[in-house]
């Protein structure tokens, strides 16, 4: 299911009206929240979205095709406000992640996330490059995977957040004293 960066929408899904749009990403969600990747269905993506089959492969080419499409809309809306810049900053990399996990669990793609996280990530292409995290600086580097460590095992058990959290904080700090 890895092949290359998605594909996303057909420009008939891209041209349908907002209320029609909004039931079938509603559909979408519902479907990708409670099933990984592997075991989603088509058949209930259109039953509960109310369109035919056929009208499914108009909007997507498949099921992976419309699972990076809602993904990539829940990156967009949750990530929108995180920026990180080219010099290490330890106290930038913690709030992002913290505003990151608590926006996930708010928002209306938390389930989505966690199974994302726990289920999809491994059957799915990256939302972005790897040629992108290689040009960072290592302590950006590190940082980043550490943080998306960090996401990872806080989605996985929640209870566990602020142990988490504080690691990965520490971590940081060593990150940000092996430079100096």
């Amino acid at each position: 299911m890895k092949e290359g960066v998605n594909k996303m929408v057909k420009a008939t899904f891209t041209n349908l009206p907002a209320t029609k749009k909004a039931l079938v990403q509603s559909a979408l969600l519902r479907e990708f929240s409670n099933y990984p990747l592997q075991k989603a269905q088509v058949a209930r993506i259109v039953k509960d979205a109310g369109i035919a089959r056929g009208a499914f492969y108009k909007y997507f080419d498949d099921l992976p095709d419309s699972y990076q499409y809602l993904y990539q809309c829940a990156l967009k809306e949750i990530h929108a406000h995180l920026k990180i810049g080219p010099i290490f900053d330890p106290k930038l990399f913690y709030q992002s992640v913290v505003q990151f996990i608590e926006h996930t669990q708010s928002s209306k793609f938390a389930e989505l996330i966690k199974m994302h996280v726990l289920s999809n990530e491994s059957v799915v292409a990256k939302p972005f490059s790897n040629d992108a995290s290689i040009e960072l600086s290592p302590q950006n580097w590190s940082a980043m995977v550490l943080s998306h460590a960090t996401i990872h095992m806080v989605l996985e058990n929640p209870r566990q957040k602020k142990a988490v959290l504080s690691r990965f904080k520490a971590g940081l700090e060593l990150l940000e004293k092996g430079a100096n």
